[in-house]
């Protein structure tokens, strides 16, 4: 059997059983609540990269406009978009998978709607870490070994086999590991049984304080793509004025987030109030430590628009991969009229 028939197996059997891995390995529990409105539940990772929804959480955002965010934190990427077929949860925050464009070729409608992370240059989201004391110096080094990642057709999956491309390898040359779980990638990397990891931050960061990671590179210097982003429910989409309402207050998250982090001032982030409750709301939610948050925030846009000619691009490498089982056009899962309604409602 071919690797590609090997992936593409492997897709469809994932398929089926989605909602078996969803209740699996999402690992869920309810976060921080506000105190009143209408309840949604919101898939999460505890990740750097999720911090405009937590600073929306504590700084009442999405209370303003009726909304109860209803934290439910997932250890992978991949089984959020399970949830929300299942209708477990009506929001996810977290990485554009495989797992999520075979839930709509498997007949799922589920809308991408807005911006919640980039890989971009010079700031710091997914790391390619190594083993400290090892001979890996550079991507093509990775031949041959073996690199850790969450789940076939992960983001992980994605950034692994576009990072070799530019080298002139693929997917075939490596071992890629998946491990299931963020931590269990630390784990691996640490225990010596995988010679390279990808592992957003705080993870990442938390490995290099730990001394047992080597960061070679940050993934945004070298492939800057669409990599994370808001997504809703069929049935929440349907309930409109809920779903805007929801999408006011991520703005204003997103905002208040990017302007306290982000914006940068002679090649800097701000250094101010805003910044330092940024960071201390991330370390407290993730449990990382403020030191580690501090590296780096990952990119996003200011006013949470996507960038939707990079979602087709990767819908057209997942399927040419085999890791999405038919072929999907950008039109087929994008709908960004929540998020103008709501910039259309909003000051500036």
């Amino acid at each position: 059997m071919s690797a590609d028939c090997a992936v593409a197996g492997r897709a469809r059997a994932w398929t089926r059983s989605a909602l078996v891995l969803a209740l699996v390995v999402g690992g869920l529990g309810a976060g921080p609540v506000a105190a009143q409105g209408k309840k949604v539940k919101v898939g999460v990772l505890k990740l750097s990269s999720s911090a405009p929804i937590f600073l929306g959480v504590e700084r009442g955002t999405f209370r303003e406009f009726g909304i109860e965010p209803e934290l439910v934190y997932f250890q992978a990427a991949q089984p959020v978009a399970v949830a929300i077929a299942a209708g477990e949860i009506e929001v996810g925050a977290t990485g554009l998978t495989a797992g999520l464009y075979n839930v709509v070729t498997g007949g799922e409608k589920v809308w991408v709607v807005a911006d919640k992370g980039r890989e971009w240059p010079g700031y710091p989201l997914t790391a390619l870490l190594v083993q400290k004391d090892g001979p890996i110096r550079a991507i093509r080094d990775l031949k041959g070994r073996k690199v850790g990642i969450t789940q076939l057709g992960a983001t992980f999956h994605y950034m692994l086999g576009n990072l070799l491309e530019q080298e002139g390898l693929s997917l075939a040359d490596v071992e890629p590991a998946p491990l299931r779980t963020l931590g269990a990638m630390a784990e691996a990397l640490q225990a010596r049984r995988v010679d390279a990891i990808l592992i957003p931050q705080p993870f990442a960061g938390t490995a290099i304080e730990s001394g047992f990671g080597r960061l070679l590179f940050w993934v945004g210097d070298k492939l800057p793509y669409q990599v994370a982003a808001i997504f809703y429910s069929k049935a929440f989409a349907q309930d409109r004025e809920r779903a805007v309402a929801f999408m006011k207050g991520y703005v204003k998250a997103a905002r208040l987030f990017f302007d306290a982090v982000l914006a940068l001032k002679d090649g800097k982030p701000p250094a101010g109030p805003a910044y330092d409750e940024v960071v201390n709301v991330t370390a407290r939610y993730t449990g990382a430590t403020p030191e580690v948050v501090r590296v780096g925030f990952p990119y996003q846009d200011r006013d949470g628009r996507l960038d939707v000619a990079d979602i087709s691009r990767q819908l057209s490498w997942y399927h040419k991969a085999g890791m999405v089982t038919a072929p999907l056009q950008a039109r087929d899962l994008v709908d960004g009229s929540f998020l103008e309604e709501a910039l259309r409602a909003l000051p500036r």
